[in-house]
């Protein structure tokens, strides 16, 4: 996966977190119907755990960047994969 597409998937996440938390909260401090509340409420704990696990996979896909290091290191890692 690209930096450029795994920065996407984290902006996504936080996108979709400011903005289903934040209707959340205004949605529970208005006076709307229970039914109202319990459908919308269900839409936000989806959406939140779409952005999640997408922020999840663009994390993921930024740290094998993050780890590429000496070869010191790699050799180590390998030593210690054998074990």
């Amino acid at each position: 996966m690209s930096r450029r597409a795994a920065w996407a998937l984290i902006a996504l996440c936080a996108w979709t977190l400011w903005v289903w938390l934040t209707f959340t909260w205004i949605i529970g401090h208005q006076d709307h119907p229970m039914g109202f509340k319990v459908v919308h409420g269900l839409i936000a704990i989806g959406s939140i755990a779409f952005g999640l696990v997408a922020g999840w996979i663009g994390y993921r896909g930024l740290r094998p960047a993050r780890e590429q290091g000496s070869d010191a290191e790699i050799a180590d890692r390998e030593v210690m994969g054998s074990r």
